[in-house]
């Protein structure tokens, strides 16, 4: 039987899960269990599953059973336990039994510690006042004169936790991986999608290839969605920093590989869905916009306030002047522009006929009619 000391990390696999014990693999004869209390969350619900990779403590053997904890329970713990605990990390369980000056005082089997105001809590704080009475998990940060001057952080609980899952988590989200999420939450620039409870963010301009002025007009909280991971950074000294960003525009034809269908001189009627100082951009299909120059509109000089005079969700017709796909961009003037323009010539070339009387048209010769 190999030896484990009291309050030994181990990081291991778990191979079984009965009604209230954790089972998990130690390369050995026998197993070794976890209370299962332990992985429950606030729903009761176990948060851990056979496969998983877990890290747990060693806290004693009777016969062939080896019993492990992610924490240790404080109440009969002394003096020796805590200072195993603390020289293995070993996380312990107290209770708040007070707010004292500069923090709390917390009872840990029979020592009583202090956990500074910066210690305690870490992402979601509550006011100070409503800690005391609660039963909790530390990290013992200081262990002095034989236990009479301890000093504990809960805070750093949850960063091992954040990290601890931050390291998990990079190994399954990373770029080109399509995932599913929940929407958390909706912003102007975009959403927070929940990912096995990271909050990955899905910019407005990544929710489509069809223009999305408003995001809660195609998204809503609670809503599932599949995207594609296009950036991952991973920051394991600080969780809080890192960032993941998704696409789901990337999950979806490009509109753009369809444009051979669209011709030179081919009109349209499309909804003006940006104003920009240099001209006007019309929606043609979904995904696919061209720009009006502000060169080619009727009463218009650049001195216009384009905004004023035109309305996003007006409608326009449009005709195709000039497209260049490697660019994503097409070119395009006012229908009735075209349309004048159209109208000119015809009017020009009746003009030349009148003036050849029946004959071949020689441009010399009308010059020399003038």
């Amino acid at each position: 039987m190999k030896g484990f000391e009291i309050g030994q990390e181990v990081e291991t696999t778990v191979v079984q899960i009965s009604a209230d014990t954790v089972f998990i693999d130690l390369g050995l004869k026998s197993e070794g269990f976890v209370e299962k209390v332990e992985f429950l969350d606030e729903d009761g619900k176990c948060t851990v599953k056979e496969g998983d990779k877990i890290k747990v403590y060693f806290v004693s053997s009777n016969r062939d059973e080896l019993h492990f904890t992610t924490r240790l329970k404080g109440e009969n713990a002394d003096s020796s336990v805590l200072e195993s605990a603390y020289n293995s990390g070993l996380p312990v369980e107290g209770n708040v039994t007070a707010e004292i000056k500069g923090g709390f005082e917390v009872k840990i089997g029979t020592s009583r510690a202090f956990c500074p105001y910066s210690q305690m809590g870490y992402k979601n704080r509550l006011e100070m006042s409503e800690y005391v009475g609660r039963s909790m998990t530390f990290i013992i940060t200081e262990f002095k004169n034989e236990g009479k001057n301890i000093i504990v952080s809960n805070r750093k609980v949850e960063e091992n936790a954040e990290t601890e899952k931050v390291n998990s988590l990079s190994e399954k989200l990373t770029v080109g991986s399509v995932v599913t999420g929940e929407v958390k939450s909706l912003q102007s620039y975009g959403a927070f999608i929940d990912l096995n409870g990271f909050q990955a963010l899905l910019p407005i301009s990544e929710i489509s290839h069809a223009r999305v002025n408003d995001v809660s007009e195609v998204l809503s909280v609670g809503q599932k969605i599949e995207a594609k991971i296009i950036k991952a950074e991973w920051n394991t000294a600080k969780p809080e920093r890192s960032k993941v960003s998704l696409s789901m525009k990337e999950l979806e034809a490009d509109p753009w590989d369809e444009v051979s269908s669209i011709k030179i001189g081919e009109k349209f009627t499309g909804k003006i869905v940006r104003i920009a100082a240099f001209g006007l951009f019309v929606n043609l299909r979904p995904g696919i916009d061209g720009l009006v120059h502000v060169s080619l509109l009727r009463d218009v000089n650049d001195k216009t306030n384009l905004s004023k005079k035109f309305k996003v969700g007006d409608e326009m017709d449009v005709v195709i002047q000039k497209i260049d796909a490697a660019e994503k961009r097409i070119s395009l003037a006012p229908a009735a522009a075209s349309d004048e323009q159209e109208d000119d010539a015809s009017e020009y070339l009746k003009k030349q006929d009148s003036a050849d009387d029946g004959d071949t048209y020689n441009p010399f010769a009308a010059l020399l009619k003038k």
